[in-house]
């Protein structure tokens, strides 16, 4: 059984790792890819070999706060299936939100989806999709599980939820990351045509008894 002090203990690492992890956020947002661990230490006011007690090494860093974003995207994205709307709706409040979240951070999306762009002089560089080709299978693997607890999608239906989860997920991201770069048309031109793209199944299949529905 942990102690008071253990506890006390405990949540004082934790709140220093939040801190920790803020203080790399702020730099991310200002650097991009190009963020270092020398940068992260100074605004956070410690040496870099303490960030390293925390974090291991920048790929550890990177992957704290790869969870910390993914979260709070799945939970924003989780928010707009579920809000109270007719299902075509639905889809493009969701399309949009993550639009919306990569078009106001782009400097966190280049992070964690381009992290070899940064290239920090002394300080090892990501090859290309170790890292993010993880985090957009999570995303994938995430919307697959909310795709079958909504839809009735009948005889084999978990593998259907998952196939759907990554494709549109891969759709997703190549379209924003296109988007993002070249900037083409508005981002609710381009929600509408990618609703539109994923209308034609969608359409065709019923919520599950008692589901709030997709």
């Amino acid at each position: 059984m942990e102690t008071t002090q253990q506890t006390d203990q405990r949540s004082a690492a934790e709140r220093r790792r939040r801190e920790l992890l803020e203080a790399a956020d702020r730099v991310v947002l200002r650097e991009g890819p190009g963020a270092s661990m020398n940068a992260i230490a100074a605004e956070a006011g410690i040496t870099k070999p303490i960030l390293y007690r925390h974090f291991g090494d920048k790929e550890g860093l990177y992957s704290a706060l790869a969870v910390r974003h993914t979260d709070a995207l799945v939970s924003a994205l989780r928010s707009a299936l579920d809000a109270p709307a007719e299902r075509r709706r639905r889809v493009e409040a969701t399309l949009d939100t993550y639009l919306a979240a990569i078009e106001a951070r782009p400097q966190v999306y280049r992070f964690l989806m381009h992290p070899s762009e940064g290239g920090t002089s002394g300080e090892p560089g990501f090859e290309a999709g170790q890292h993010s080709a993880p985090l957009l299978r999570r995303l994938g693997e995430e919307l697959g599980k909310v795709i079958e607890e909504r839809l009735e999608l009948g005889p084999g239906g978990e593998e259907r939820a998952r196939v759907w989860g990554h494709g549109v997920v891969g759709m997703a991201y190549a379209a924003g990351d296109w988007w993002l770069r070249e900037r083409p048309c508005s981002r609710e031109q381009l929600v509408s045509q990618l609703s539109d793209l994923l209308w034609g199944s969608l359409s065709m299949v019923e919520d599950r008894r008692g589901a709030p529905g997709l």
